[in-house]
């Protein structure tokens, strides 16, 4: 890949950024026509220039919008708020003023190629009965490259430190991808008696141990050496953004690689937006643009993290060998004695398959047998073990009692 190739891209957009914001500018007036009139006559019209607008990625996290809880017999009002944060992430909580006091819950979000606003399902559900925090992690193409890299050992470092503002008696719930490093974590923290180490460790999903029934996921991670995708998939910050030159994972490569994947569901689903529009079938197309707009947020990848993960999770699966370090430490699972674990698994998981993440169970050879927990749940590919239908009436009663019981 050409180490161009991101400046390029970007220049791309903002030179077609007038044609967008015109599309824009022309539909509003559209709009100011009389009701059923623009219906009738300019149904399409309107519906073109809606998508014209909406035709780029944008680099912007999306709003969480967080509905209002119900503790006991009343509604509590969700205020988004941030005690901690570094130049890579914030620690955002989702405080419930005045609400019963709840057990605090970390819950740490992947940081791959989307923003954390992917869990907000999650985050809704677990507000139910917990004080809950977030890993909002922040796009590196808005950091400047004064602030030094982000690696791996980085993002276990920051899973220390939030768990730290947490405090003690605080429980932590990994998804995906950062299921390494949450176990890392509390392998550390554990064997340095930290004051806050977790009261409990939930791991969905996660790639813990990816020799076992390896996806084609895994597959593709060990189909080429590490210096392929370092030429192939590295480039740099363009120097319009705060983070120029620093060197990145581009989330404009990660969503074409995802949407060329799904090419003919995209491209249909694109055309009912276009038939909703231009019949005025509001609730349909809505339906479509909110999953399309938090689709099309994207965030570029630490260029460290992204190679570390490769290499490290992928590659030569340090952790299950017990070879994985942490600051020149080994990381040693075992280690964690007095702590809950629980593993979550889908069926259908074709990202991370079964058997992955249940790995963690047999490493973490300190914890009692009866404080672990294994569920694996039937019908959910990948995204379904944490958000869906099942995610709230199967999976989510047993992480509840599990967290409690371990209170």
């Amino acid at each position: 890949m050409s180490p161009m190739m991101y400046q390029t891209y970007q220049n791309t957009m903002d030179m077609t950024a007038p044609w967008r914001n015109g599309a824009s500018t022309a539909l509003s007036y559209l709009k100011m026509l009389p009701s059923g009139f623009s219906d009738k006559v300019f149904g399409r019209l309107g519906a073109t220039l809606e998508l014209m607008s909406r035709s780029s990625l944008t680099y912007k996290r999306p709003a969480y919008d967080i509905k209002p809880v119900a503790v006991g017999n009343r509604e509590w009002p969700v205020i988004e708020e941030v005690p901690f944060a570094t130049p890579f992430g914030s620690l955002l909580h989702f405080r419930k003023d005045g609400a019963p006091e709840q057990p605090k819950v970390l819950l740490v979000a992947p940081m791959s190629g989307h923003f954390a606003t992917l869990l907000r399902g999650t985050v809704q559900t677990l507000l139910q009965d917990h004080d809950v925090y977030i890993t909002d992690w922040h796009n590196p193409r808005d950091i400047p490259l004064s602030q030094g890299k982000f690696g791996l050992e980085e993002y276990t470092e920051h899973l220390i430190t939030f768990m730290d503002q947490l405090g003690p008696k605080s429980h932590m719930i990994a998804v995906c991808q950062p299921s390494v490093s949450a176990l890392a974590a509390c392998a550390i923290m554990s064997e340095d008696n930290h004051r806050a180490r977790p009261a409990s460790l939930t791991l969905m999903a996660g790639p813990i141990d990816t020799r076992i029934a390896p996806t084609k996921v895994n597959e593709f991670a060990t189909s080429k050496p590490l210096k392929w995708f370092e030429d192939n998939l590295i480039n740099y910050v363009p120097m319009q953004c705060k983070g120029a030159f620093r060197k990145v994972y581009p989330g404009f490569i990660q969503v074409t690689a995802f949407v060329s994947m799904n090419l003919e569901r995209h491209v249909k689903s694109h055309k009912d937006l276009l038939e909703h529009l231009a019949k005025g079938d509001v609730e349909k197309a809505d339906t479509i643009k909110t999953f399309y707009d938090e689709y099309f947020a994207v965030m570029d990848l630490p260029a460290d993290f992204y190679i570390d993960t490769i290499r490290d999770v992928f590659q030569e699966h340090l952790l299950p060998q017990g070879k994985l370090t942490y600051k020149g430490r080994a990381v040693n699972p075992a280690s964690i004695k007095k702590m809950g674990l629980m593993t979550v698994e889908g069926e259908k998981d074709d990202i991370c398959s079964i058997g992955q993440t249940l790995a963690a169970q047999d490493l973490c050879t300190g914890v009692r047998a009866y404080r672990k927990v294994h569920h694996m749940q039937a019908g959910v590919g990948h995204y379904g073990v944490f958000s869906g239908r099942k995610w709230n009436n199967e999976i989510y009663p047993l992480l509840r009692d599990f967290i409690h019981v371990n209170s």
